[in-house]
């Protein structure tokens, strides 16, 4: 590992991010210093605009791809080598425009009916009637269940050093359907 790695791993560590945000942030940086086989403290700052260019207009990078890549060059430049550059500043990926897919009432009750393992179809009716996301889901404990104040305990929630708390509120069943109409499927 080179020191200039080794140097931005720490620093990632030292500011909380999570250990796939600094696999992400050091897998840009090499893909940056690959693209021009160079090291990175000799790409330019036109290296970086023809790079992020490259990334838009021949790869057709996603927005979250593009993201990743700016937030992790900018974080090696920024905190590795100090070395602030005003393009960075300047360099934004497109807004994506994509409505989300919704599923009606009756293919959500077709999905969660196929589903033959009860265990499975508690946890995706749990993460679907309280709007969990599935890591949510996947690691919500019985202990985080308090049916007395009609909550959720979700630990270490998303955000960039995963250790955000937040309740949820349970559902209201009144004749099957909670109050924001969706069915519940326990069969």
């Amino acid at each position: 590992m080179t020191p200039l790695r080794h140097r931005m791993i720490e620093d990632l560590q030292l500011k909380g991010y999570s250990d796939s945000t600094q696999t992400l942030y050091v897998t840009a940086v090499r893909q940056l210093c690959e693209h021009f086989d160079k090291s990175p403290g000799k790409i330019t700052e036109e290296n970086l605009q023809d790079y992020f260019l490259y990334g838009k207009n021949v790869k057709k990078w996603s927005r979250s791809t593009s993201t990743v890549a700016l937030c992790g060059i900018k974080f090696f430049y920024e905190n590795a080598i100090k070395r602030p550059w005003p393009t960075l500043l300047f360099i934004r990926p497109g807004r994506e425009k994509k409505l989300p897919v919704v599923l009606s009432r009756d293919e959500v009750h077709e999905l969660l009916r196929n589903i033959r393992l009860l265990r499975y179809r508690v946890c995706l009716t749990t993460i679907y009637s309280c709007g969990l996301r599935l890591s949510e889901g996947t690691h919500l404990k019985v202990e985080d269940i308090d049916g007395d104040r009609g909550f959720i305990s979700i630990r270490h929630s998303k955000g960039h050093m995963g250790n955000k708390d937040r309740n949820v509120p349970l559902p209201v069943f009144i004749g099957g359907l909670c109050r924001w109409g969706q069915t519940l499927i326990i069969d």
